[in-house]
């Protein structure tokens, strides 16, 4: 079956179910080593269909620990190893997906394709860049990620469904920055050097735009957690600097110098450091030999 096959569902979710049996069966089925997602996960030994793993995970819904190492699996490898495992996270979550566009169009007396096509909208955005996958429960953030966009397809239009707890349901409320816009603060920072130029674009990205950090990670050419350590010394010099009014002020020639100086002593140690992993692995390689 093709997109432009009449048969073709016209529910962006029966259209990814529809994908995703393509994709699962066959002589070269999609799988998944469990044995690769770490110990003590509770997890069945070996490689399975994602089929199989969906149905399993629907028959032991308090493992909790097992569904956080697959979930952060299936994410990676959305972000980093193309369309075929985007399909894949996205029917491995369908279940709830459909119970959440059951549920919500109780309250709609629009087209149902339309409701799905914005809870998938919402789930793709929130696989795409949104969910952290240093915080537990990747499966529920997605999953609450694309109840709210349904949810605010109907709020838009005046048929909004009454829930127990609407906090629950809308999400945090990120308050405004009273001083403007946070990314004329970051560039500034750069220009005094508080943060190297080839910091600024991941730190606007991950901060402000709020994107995944597993492909911007892959793209600099190093670990997720050395991403993070990386921002977050960022996050520290910044607030300093706030606090000291570096960002909001005119700055000192001499606060200026110093600053520059740190940040050339940060590019030495970082290329320093660079330089000495290609030593360090061959002598690792070595030493095994």
């Amino acid at each position: 079956m093709t997109v432009s096959d009449p048969d073709w569902p016209d529910s962006p979710l029966d259209a990814v179910d529809a994908a995703f049996t393509a994709l699962t069966t066959g002589p070269d089925p999609m799988t998944l080593d469990l044995d690769t997602l770490g110990p003590d996960t509770g997890l069945p030994a070996g490689v399975m269909t994602l089929p199989a793993l969906r149905d399993w995970m629907l028959r032991h819904p308090r493992d909790y620990t097992a569904r956080d190492a697959v979930w952060r699996d299936l994410v990676r490898r959305a972000r980093l190893d193309g369309p075929s495992w985007v399909i894949a996270a996205v029917a491995m979550a369908m279940p709830a997906l459909r119970r959440h566009a059951g549920r919500l169009r109780a309250g709609w007396s629009g087209d149902a394709a339309d409701l799905d096509a914005e809870i998938l909208t919402g789930f793709l955005t929130a696989l795409r860049d949104r969910v952290d996958l240093a915080k537990p429960a990747p499966h529920a953030a997605l999953c609450m990620a694309a109840w709210r966009a349904g949810h605010e397809l109907l709020r838009r239009t005046g048929e909004a469904v009454p829930v127990e707890d609407v906090e629950r349901v809308t999400g945090p409320r990120i308050p405004h920055v009273p001083y403007g816009h946070p990314d004329l603060l970051v560039r500034r920072a750069a220009r005094l050097g508080l943060l190297e130029q080839v910091d600024l674009e991941p730190y606007i990205d991950l901060r402000l735009g709020r994107r995944a950090i597993e492909p911007i990670a892959a793209r600099l050419g190093i670990t997720v957690d050395a991403l993070r350590k990386r921002m977050s010394s960022i996050d520290g010099r910044l607030a300093d600097a706030l606090a000291k009014g570096l960002l909001t002020s005119v700055v000192s020639p001499t606060a200026r110098e110093y600053l520059r100086n740190q940040s050339v002593h940060r590019t030495r140690t970082r290329a320093g450091r660079a330089a000495t992993r290609p030593t360090r692995a061959a002598s690792r390689a070595a030493t095994a030999a």
